[in-house]
């Protein structure tokens, strides 16, 4: 594969690179509705109880006919759907950087991801089949959407500036999530008085995720604007792509070895978030308008978190940062392992010390790994991150669901997942990320 393509400076004058940034905060404040209302909140344990629904005498669903304990089928499900993205996002990052035209890419899965979310309303009475189709649909489409936003970070923002951008990128996020949240608790709390069934209500939270992310994908969708890129001999159509690609990233093994640590770290991130309120739920028997308080207090903490911490990233550096949250979410996943049952408050104190250090811990890695990146090669080496962000990370449902399956023990299953936490820091520990920029072609900044 070549490597002849130059990366595209940040749009000409500083009025119109902020312009662009601004945009670009955006996506974050479309998309991230997905992630809170449906991922976090209600699809995890509605999606549970229509499975319980059609589970036979012994508990188990039969999806093509394997036997399924009820309980596991959503961390199933969220493990299926990003091996889809897994094998789709090399290709479309390839194809964005061969061509510079990202924009269509990012609209085709934004909104094929938000239809997906809104026709979630149709999710009733035993239909766990369209649960689990849906999911693995939208959440695949948001990999992939979220792998070409990420790459337009290295293009409209110079490296001093991209610790700042991404912060404020997941702060528009986690604001947006508040916001939708508030209005989901009035909705659910409130059902009875609004003449709507419980499952009606949580219906509704959904389908209105999918509508939120499709009116507010405009809006990036019209001030970010593509580059044009010198061709790239030998880019590679097809499947054989991915493994190009992985080719191409051996010949970089610093920035090899800080995926390798993300993944591992970002693997026991994702999967709290995916699974905590299935926790909350059937563990700690918490009721549901006691989740989305407690996620609420996630987001308006994950907002000053992360603008916190990239303040702190500029006079720490963003590794030393981030190893510093890893330690916050090993200690705090720990704790939640001795949660009392319907004790709401402690819950809500695990989820303070979630929300401090989640929007940080992820804006901030994002920043880096922009970094490491090769010029030219954004968006198919932010599919190898993404891979990590959410394709990779079905290895965390999987022990977090096979745990439960093993143990019936939700307590079990959430304590699993401090061997990522640990892991990941050992690994991120050992990378010498100033010499991997440098080996990357990139100016190394002063501070990192």
């Amino acid at each position: 594969m070549g490597n002849d393509t130059v990366r595209t400076p940040p749009a000409d004058g500083a009025a119109e690179r902020r312009s662009e940034q601004r945009g670009w905060y955006f996506y974050d404040w479309a998309c991230s509705v997905y992630s809170t209302s449906v991922l976090t909140v209600f699809l995890g344990p509605y999606l549970t109880s229509v499975a319980k629904s059609a589970a036979d005498a012994d508990g188990y669903v039969h999806p093509l006919g394997i036997p399924v304990r009820a309980g596991s089928f959503f961390a199933y499900s969220v493990s299926l759907s990003v091996i889809v993205a897994v094998l789709v996002m090399p290709l479309v990052g390839a194809a964005a950087d061969r061509t510079g035209r990202k924009k269509p890419l990012l609209a085709a899965a934004a909104y094929t991801g938000a239809a997906a979310t809104a026709a979630m309303f149709f999710l009733d009475g035993d239909r766990y089949l369209l649960g689990g189709a849906l999911l693995i649909v939208a959440n695949a489409a948001q990999s992939v959407a979220m792998m070409l936003y990420n790459s337009f970070l290295p293009q409209i923002a110079p490296p001093e500036e991209r610790d700042a951008v991404s912060s404020r990128g997941w702060a528009f996020g986690y604001a947006a999530g508040s916001l939708v949240l508030v209005a989901n608790l009035v909705l659910y709390t409130g059902h009875d008085g609004f003449g709507l069934s419980e499952s009606t209500a949580v219906r509704i939270c959904l389908a209105s995720a999918g509508l939120w992310w499709g009116a507010f994908a405009l809006i990036p969708l019209r001030r970010l604007r593509d580059r044009r890129t010198a061709g790239r001999e030998g880019t590679i159509p097809g499947f054989r792509q991915l493994a190009a690609t992985v080719r191409d990233m051996r010949r970089h093994p610093l920035t090899l070895a800080f995926l390798l640590a993300y993944l591992v770290y970002n693997d026991g991130i994702q999967t709290v978030i995916s699974q905590a309120s299935v926790y909350g739920s059937e563990e700690l028997g918490l009721e549901q308008s006691t989740l989305i308080g407690a996620v609420l207090l996630v987001q308006v903490l994950a907002v000053a978190g992360a603008l916190a911490m990239g303040r702190l990233a500029r006079v720490y550096g963003a590794k030393r940062t981030i190893l510093g949250s890893l330690v916050a979410w090993t200690v705090t996943l720990a704790a939640g392992y001795f949660l009392p049952a319907g004790a709401p408050m402690w819950f809500f104190v695990l989820a303070a010390g979630i929300g401090l250090v989640l929007g940080g811990s992820q804006a901030l890695s994002r920043s880096l790994f922009s970094h490491l990146i090769p010029p030219g090669r954004e968006a198919e080496y932010f599919s190898a991150y993404e891979m990590s962000d959410r394709g990779m990370s079905w290895l965390g449902p999987l022990l977090f669901g096979v745990t439960y399956q093993l143990t019936g023990s939700y307590r079990d299953a959430i304590i699993s997942l401090v061997v990522f936490f640990v892991l990941g820091f050992a690994l991120l520990a050992r990378v010498p990320v100033r010499r991997a920029i440098g080996e990357a072609g990139n100016p190394v900044p002063d501070r990192i």
